[in-house]
């Protein structure tokens, strides 16, 4: 799990929705575009919600893994919509494959 920090706050996230939401967000920013994107987090009961974040070119987001957390808040559909949407926005660079080593990718052959 991942603590994303944005907007003087932060959520709690997995790993590779973290990693999409990340790569969607520098995507729009070298595309000066924005979007709005909703992704599962852990919420301040423990359960599990959407939150729903504003992302483009001011945006200002990094991340930290969180030791010995519980289960992830993961949805396989919102990490491909965003790699999907990343796409899109930067063709050429599709996977990244040299950066967040520690996060595993979905298997993306299967979009």
């Amino acid at each position: 799990m991942r603590r994303v920090y944005y907007a003087g706050s932060y959520v709690l996230t997995s790993d590779r929705v973290c990693k999409a939401l990340l790569r969607f967000a520098r995507a729009l920013a070298e595309a000066n575009q924005s979007d709005v994107v909703s992704v599962p987090v852990v919420a301040e009961g423990g359960g599990r919600v959407y939150a729903h974040f504003l992302v483009g070119p001011a945006s200002e987001i990094y991340s930290v893994p969180v030791e010995n957390s519980p289960d992830e808040p993961f949805d396989e559909d919102v990490v491909r919509d965003l790699e999907e949407r990343t796409r899109v926005l930067h063709p050429s660079a599709p996977l990244w494959p040299d950066e967040m080593t520690d996060v595993q990718d979905l298997d993306l052959d299967l979009l």
